[in-house]
């Protein structure tokens, strides 16, 4: 089951990612976001879970739906996340790094979110980031993990029924 929103913020060629405080993800730089509450729409939560993590109101950019993030770990569902792009203007004053609740927040290049050999990431996003930033259509991305170690990325443009 999917019970959780990420949000990808552009700026220009910079991404304004979060290094977590805690799991998951903790010490990883990834996007914004968190869990979906109850009677809660995918997008009212990632709304509301990036107004949470960084005072930006998205709902004054264009609100991108690109897909959906799930996970097999270890031969069992692990569940995942609905993936949102939100591109703002280029002259968008947002000043980082900022100290959270939740951890660090900083803009960081593009170039270097999608270097090879990145470990300060999850290495699930360099493999699903292209599509969300490049392509129009959502995707379906599913990742299977066994024993910690990534032995499977399979993605699909998703159905028009699918799409939230």
């Amino acid at each position: 089951m999917i019970g959780m929103t990420l949000c990808i913020i552009k700026r220009n060629n910079e991404l304004l990612l979060l290094n977590r405080d805690s799991s998951p993800a903790k010490g990883l730089w990834n996007g914004t976001g968190g869990k979906i509450e109850c009677n809660e729409t995918p997008l009212e939560c990632v709304i509301r879970e990036v107004n949470e993590e960084t005072s930006i109101n998205i709902m004054n950019f264009q609100v991108f739906y690109k897909g959906q993030v799930t996970w097999t770990v270890d031969n069992n569902d692990a569940g995942g996340f609905y993936i949102y792009l939100v591109e703002i203007p280029y002259d968008y004053s947002y000043p980082t790094p900022i100290k959270t609740d939740e951890g660090i927040l900083d803009w960081k290049s593009i170039d270097w979110v999608l270097s090879n050999n990145n470990f300060g990431l999850g290495e699930a996003i360099p493999r699903y980031l292209p599509f969300v930033l490049y392509e129009d259509n959502p995707y379906d991305f599913h990742f299977t993990l066994l024993e910690n170690k990534l032995i499977d990325f399979s993605f699909n443009i998703m159905d028009e029924e699918k799409n939230t």
